[in-house]
């Protein structure tokens, strides 16, 4: 698949099928992921495709979303009645969150020197997983409300400095691969300063595949 189509299709799935990822696809994606810019390998990562193992995250993974919407403030029954990208985003994220433990794959993040240790490292794999027509999304909640419990159900050593960063389910997407809608880069971005002129436009998206 041409680099530019996975760059600019490679989009958050979060309703994906339950069928298993076969394991050669898997290897690619892994080998790929560990491809990615780093100092020191100080990462590790954990698949994860046991029925039993995942149906513990489920209930974690649907309490960490709880306690992130009581720490922000929100909720999201009351956004997910927006139509509006927000409101879809809120509608996908919650289908995830009920139907956690059944994503067949999940590629758990960890490191020792924080997340620029090992986020390039998942995002590599979710631009191989897209290669592969594995759809992948990346949730950071598990790290940031429930890692103690991940750590434990995972047997992370205790005391050597490992630290969960992100977490990736994985699996082939019920939806559609697309081009993903944004404000134009000179709308977002600037030169040698917050409100220099970027020098430039971009009035469509620049891939050749674009079909408008």
């Amino acid at each position: 698949m041409d680099l530019h189509e996975v760059l600019y299709t490679t989009r958050a799935m979060r309703r994906l099928k339950p069928d298993p990822i076969p394991y050669d696809v898997q290897a690619r994606i892994l080998d790929a992921a560990i491809r990615a810019p780093n100092t020191g390998e100080q990462w590790r990562f954990i698949l994860v495709d046991d029925p039993a193992i995942r149906a513990q995250f489920g209930p974690l993974y649907r309490k960490a979303g709880e306690q992130m919407q009581a720490a922000f403030g929100v909720d999201f029954s009351a956004m997910a009645t927006d139509d509006s990208p927000i409101g879809r985003a809120v509608r996908s994220a919650q289908y995830l969150e009920r139907h956690f433990e059944e994503v067949p794959l999940l590629l758990f993040g960890f490191s020792q020197t924080g997340g620029s240790g090992v986020l390039p490292a998942l995002w590599s794999a979710m631009l191989a997983a897209r290669s592969e027509g594995v759809g992948s999304t990346m949730t950071t909640i598990l790290a940031s409300y429930c890692r103690d419990e991940v750590h434990e159900i995972l047997g992370v050593p205790k005391d050597a400095g490992w630290s969960l960063q992100a977490v990736i389910p994985m699996g082939y997407p019920k939806g559609r691969w697309g081009l993903a809608h944004r404000k134009p880069a000179h709308e977002v971005a600037a030169r040698n300063g917050w409100d220099g002129d970027l020098g430039f436009t971009v009035s469509e998206p620049l891939w050749p595949g674009h079909s408008g």
